[in-house]
């Protein structure tokens, strides 16, 4: 089977850590080396996030996180709001409702940010909140909303996605005032898919409550705080992410967010250069895990990505209402030395020849 490399915004192409941790003989999920792994990985994620509160490890994908999260922390009936400017930002809606909580969902142009004035003055339960919208390739303004939030309803919780902006940009949550977020594998940690994270801080700690069965946080945080998990986990990726994290704390976290936004800020220069235009509107913070443009006039997708796949390289397309009018690549996977340079050559070349 011939593999693209992927200029996709998750999955992403592997970090070497990530393969090589794949390649070690299978590790029991009950055994004192387990235990360690996660505990170390738990400990990282919750630092980076800023937190002194606790990472809870769960098997499965963002959503899921999404889901013990929403299940978790909020009872059904409470009122939460969600600004909704993307598909990442309208699956809270959906999980709300599968939850019998009662979203107020306020609409807004994909592409554009959802400032801190839109925080409604009835009483709210709950916020859920998106940081990196990938379907825009928006950053929106967390720290600012999620202050307006403390500020118009003190008691509230506030539960962000930073699926694809965690380990890709500053997240801050105690600072900020953020009480859980959540985040996958696949994306900025460069690891198969399969294992997600809902991070709680003091608050989120607090108002903890038995919820479910598989994804029952309370249940999955007393067992690894044991340094065990509720169910089998998947222990071969935890031992990816965490490799992954130690390489990239070696690094240096400023200089890791400092070296993807520039990645993707090229791919925004040359497609601007060709006369692309991009999806986040000005005025707009881009997120550094996707560059998102609206196709030509009169230009496909699929021969747009037939292009890039005659190239060696994997791209994504809109989703929702953006389907088949715009193009996202994305930068925030490993890539060999030299490797960006032929992606920016060959994404030049090709949406040349779109116009």
């Amino acid at each position: 089977m011939r593999r693209l490399r992927l200029l996709t915004p998750g999955p992403v192409n592997l970090h070497p850590a990530a393969l090589a941790a794949l390649a070690q003989p299978q590790l029991h999920h009950r055994s004192p080396e387990a235990g360690e792994l996660v505990r170390d990985l738990r400990d990282r994620i919750a630092r980076l996030a800023g937190t002194a509160g606790e990472a809870v490890l769960l098997g499965g994908s963002g959503t899921a996180a999404m889901e013990a999260a929403v299940r978790a922390l909020l009872p059904p009936g409470a009122r939460v709001w969600v600004p909704v400017a993307g598909k990442f930002s309208e699956r809270w809606c959906e999980i709300a409702r599968a939850a019998e909580l009662v979203p107020v969902c306020d609409a807004y142009d994909w592409g554009r940010a959802v400032l801190p004035e839109a925080v409604p003055a009835a009483p709210l339960d709950g916020v859920l909140l998106t940081h990196s919208e990938t379907s825009t390739g928006v950053l929106q303004p967390l720290a600012e909303l999620a202050a307006r939030v403390r500020e118009r309803h003190p008691e509230a919780l506030v539960v962000a996605d930073v699926v694809t902006s965690f380990a890709l940009a500053p997240v801050r949550m105690d600072a900020w005032g953020l009480d859980a977020v959540v985040l996958g594998s696949q994306k900025g940690l460069m690891s198969p898919p399969g294992l997600a994270a809902v991070v709680l801080g003091p608050r989120g700690l607090e108002r903890l409550r038995p919820a479910g069965y598989y994804l029952d946080l309370a249940r999955e945080l007393r067992a690894q705080r044991r340094r065990q998990t509720a169910f089998t986990p998947p222990i071969n990726l935890i031992e990816a992410a965490a490799g992954v994290m130690a390489a990239l704390e070696s690094e240096g976290w400023e200089a890791r967010f400092a070296r993807v936004r520039r990645a993707n800020e090229r791919f925004y220069a040359l497609g601007e250069a060709s006369g692309l235009a991009p999806v986040p509107a000005s005025g707009a913070e881009r997120s550094p895990a996707t560059a998102a443009f609206y196709l030509p006039e009169g230009a496909a997708y699929d021969e747009a990505s037939q292009a890039f796949a005659a190239r060696g390289w994997r791209v994504a397309g809109g989703q929702g209402p953006l389907k088949g009018r715009i193009l996202r690549v994305s930068a925030m996977g490993y890539f060999e030395p030299g490797e960006l340079e032929r992606a920016w050559r060959d994404f030049a070349e090709v949406i040349a020849g779109l116009a």
